[in-house]
């Protein structure tokens, strides 16, 4: 699904990413784990085409993502859902609202959003908050409507960047119970942490970077 040949990047003096070849197949659950600078964000740019590699080629199935014009771009970013650790909701809309306003921007109906809003609010335990806006909810909450979010509409990978950085324990295992739930049903994720208690929990494939190089690619956590 997504392959990484040979890419670097080179921020001024600083390397980012250090000759990376990687390979993340359809349905993997893969967590990309290192301390902070380690290039985990660098490379979950990539994908998205949020900054252009400073040599080698970043490929979502057989495309290249950097040669997409704006408009194929766009299309291509609509089939990834982002989960960022500072949530970015939207603060004077309720938890709703949210996730309609994300079905609306790809033009989604009405009844589309009434018929698909609810399930995926009950998928991550929200039903009762629905009317709720974010400032009205738990990080934990917020977290779990960014997550809502994410996946209304059905997209085939989720990158998830350090999702538990601000919660605590229980918020943190409830994340990552619902990011394997959603990886039950297909769904490719990648998830990017400095934390191993949540790459142990998952495991799954670990992906350890350090000074922008892998150095090491293991099945299951340890």
């Amino acid at each position: 699904m997504i392959y990484f040949n040979n890419v670097s990047k080179i921020y001024k003096d600083a390397v980012a990413l250090d000759d990376i070849t990687l390979t993340v197949t359809s349905g993997e659950f893969v967590s990309i784990v290192g301390h902070s600078g380690a290039g985990k964000t660098t490379l979950t740019k990539l994908i998205l085409a949020d900054t252009a590699p400073s040599g080698g080629t970043v490929f979502f199935e057989s495309i290249d993502v950097h040669k997409l014009k704006s408009r194929d771009l766009t299309r291509l970013r609509r089939r990834i859902g982002v989960v960022f650790q500072d949530f970015k909701l939207l603060s004077n809309k309720t938890a709703y609202e949210n996730i309609a306003f994300a079905m609306e921007a790809v033009g989604k109906t009405d009844q589309e959003i009434a018929s698909d809003v609810p399930h995926v609010l009950e998928l991550v335990d929200l039903t009762q908050r629905m009317h709720h806006f974010p400032n009205q909810l738990s990080g934990g909450e917020q977290q779990r409507l960014a997550i809502a979010r994410a996946i209304i509409n059905q997209p085939e990978l989720i990158i998830a960047d350090e999702p538990t950085g601000n919660l605590d324990p229980v918020n943190t295992h409830e994340i990552v119970q619902i990011l394997k739930k959603i990886n039950d049903l297909g769904t490719t994720v990648i998830l990017a942490t400095h934390n191993r208690g949540v790459i142990d929990s998952v495991g799954k494939r670990v992906i350890t970077m350090e000074n922008g190089k892998i150095i090491r690619d293991t099945k299951h956590s340890k």
